[in-house]
């Protein structure tokens, strides 16, 4: 069963599995008040915890991500995308993230001779 089972595809499938159970406890508890879910987003309500836990654990995933595939890749300074995230926004430094990783995956393709450490280099 635990076949091609990494501990990194655990780790995700754990939090896969917390942000699952953390949404639908708040989901289910809108649907049980009957409350009006979208428009609690702008109050308050089980929404607006559903929505948190969701983002939360979708930036605690994707910051794995960052930290993993930026080592990977040979990227340079990955850790600063997810301190980012904290000063600016997930919302801004994941993307920034991708399109960074892009651009280093191009250079490779681009230059495949070089060694991943020189790619990061100007």
């Amino acid at each position: 069963m635990t076949r091609n089972w990494t501990p990194l595809a655990l780790l995700y499938l754990g939090l896969g599995v917390a942000g699952l159970i953390g949404t639908w406890t708040y989901n289910i508890l809108s649907i049980s008040q009957a409350r009006d879910y979208v428009g609690d987003w702008t109050g308050s309500g089980p929404s607006v915890s559903s929505l948190t836990v969701d983002l939360l654990v979708t930036a605690v995933a994707g910051s794995i991500l960052i930290i993993v595939e930026s080592r990977r890749l040979g990227m340079k300074r990955g850790w600063l995308y997810v301190v980012l995230a904290f000063v600016m926004a997930f919302a801004f430094s994941f993307p920034l993230f991708l399109a960074m990783r892009e651009r280093h995956l191009e250079a490779t393709r681009m230059l495949p001779d070089l060694p991943p450490e020189q790619l990061s280099k100007p």
